[in-house]
């Protein structure tokens, strides 16, 4: 861990990290005989921690308030996760486009590229009018459905991997349970990466026209 650390931070110590853990702001599992053991997230915390007192001078109650916050942030991610059908909550088409002020036009191109799926007897949920909000908003900035349509791909391949992984277990209760904390681990994971990509997006320089 501390090889990992020292090439950005060549001061860190044991003392250090131990005086970190020591006022709750990194928990490290210990195994059976009592050594601590470091993930990677545990590793990525220490970074986050050492810069921010590094380049920010931030103090430790401060930064401990923030990591608490994004802690309970990513547990009600988890939480919220609910994948059972809302009840009453069956939209008609023109309710749909009022909610989303959208076009007939850019609901047909959106069920044509597999955005939306209307459920049994032509009614959408609340994702739908979700989705289609969303859409009109990105379509502010020249994105059409048919540029969209890596998402749909995208999203039935992360479908496709929980459903491998929820196949071997026997309870409903235990498939609920898995699917559940993948779905929020995948929506986690997917917006990480993309953030990591459109920051180096925007770090790009401009190409002269």
């Amino acid at each position: 861990m501390l090889a990992q650390l020292r090439p950005d931070f060549p001061d860190v110590t044991i003392s250090k990290i131990r005086f970190l853990e020591s006022e709750g702001l990194v928990r490290p599992a210990r195994t059976a005989s009592g050594y601590r053991q470091f993930t990677s997230a545990d590793v990525d915390r220490l970074r986050y921690i050492l810069s921010a007192q590094r380049d920010r001078y931030l103090p430790l109650k401060v930064i401990k308030e923030q990591l608490d916050a994004a802690d309970q942030g990513a547990s009600k991610a988890m939480r919220a996760v609910d994948l059972s059908p809302a009840a009453g909550h069956r939209v008609t088409r023109d309710d749909l486009l009022a909610r989303a002020g959208i076009e007939p036009a850019v609901l047909v191109d959106l069920e044509q590229h597999g955005l939306i799926r209307p459920g049994a007897g032509g009614f959408y949920d609340h994702e739908a009018v979700q989705i289609a909000s969303t859409v009109r908003a990105m379509a502010e900035h020249g994105l059409e459905a048919r540029h969209l349509r890596p998402f749909r791909v995208a999203a039935d391949r992360e479908i496709g991997l929980v459903e491998q992984v929820v196949g071997a277990a026997h309870r409903q209760r235990d498939r609920e349970e898995v699917v559940r904390e993948l779905a929020a681990l995948s929506v986690t994971l997917h917006t990480l990466l993309v953030k990591v990509g459109l920051r180096e997006v925007v770090a790009r320089p401009v190409s002269p026209r």
